[in-house]
């Protein structure tokens, strides 16, 4: 049986934990939407949206866009970099990227480590450790974040609009994009076709 999140004032935050949007989730812009969370506190909450691969982007590319490489280095890149997912992190501050990445890779004042095994990063220093070959072992870039303002996600949840389970590093940095919402379906321990079964009922 699933159980639903009830808060209150005594209550854990989700630092750490994976949101799921249900059927029941009202915004379109998270309609099947698997999110990380960074950060949630009595102030609000962050997170990076995991499954929206960002279009026509890839790491390289930014990388000579940020002036990091000249285009002519491109092809001395490490191949990892290449492959390296860049994804739409959310809707707010589109233009800035934020990096999730495993934690044997740590910038002082600038690295936020969230759980044992994932860290955020989001200044150009990591992108230009990526660069020269010598970043964190796991990694995806995000453009964006989501974002809620004090009780927000709180509230979304009581409506079910999410449903949480802890996240794990498989999902986040060895899962292909396309199938995230499903494994983080299962993790709560939903079927997927159960669920869009009865998505179809009002």
């Amino acid at each position: 049986m699933i159980q639903s999140t009830t808060f209150n004032a005594g209550s854990s935050y989700l630092d750490g934990q994976l949101l799921v949007a249900m059927p029941g989730m009202t915004d379109e812009r998270f309609s099947r939407a698997v999110i990380y969370v960074c950060a949630h506190s009595a102030e609000g909450a962050m997170g990076i949206m995991l499954n929206r691969p960002a279009a026509n982007v890839n790491v390289p590319d930014l990388l000579v866009q940020l002036e990091i490489i000249p285009d002519m280095e491109r092809i001395r890149l490490p191949e990892k970099v290449g492959q390296m997912q860049v994804l739409m992190g959310g809707p707010v501050e589109t233009s800035r990227g934020f990096v999730l990445h495993s934690p044997d890779y740590h910038i002082a004042q600038s690295t936020l480590p969230i759980d044992d095994s994932v860290c955020l990063t989001a200044t150009v220093d990591i992108l230009r450790a990526i660069a020269r070959g010598d970043g964190p072992e796991n990694a995806v870039l995000a453009l964006g974040y989501a974002g809620w303002g004090a009780g927000q996600l709180e509230l979304e949840i009581q409506s079910n609009g999410w449903l949480n389970c802890p996240a794990d590093a498989e999902l986040i940095f060895k899962t292909s994009v396309d199938t995230r919402y499903e494994m983080a379906l299962r993790k709560i321990g939903i079927e997927p076709a159960m669920l869009s079964m009865q998505a179809g009922h009002a």
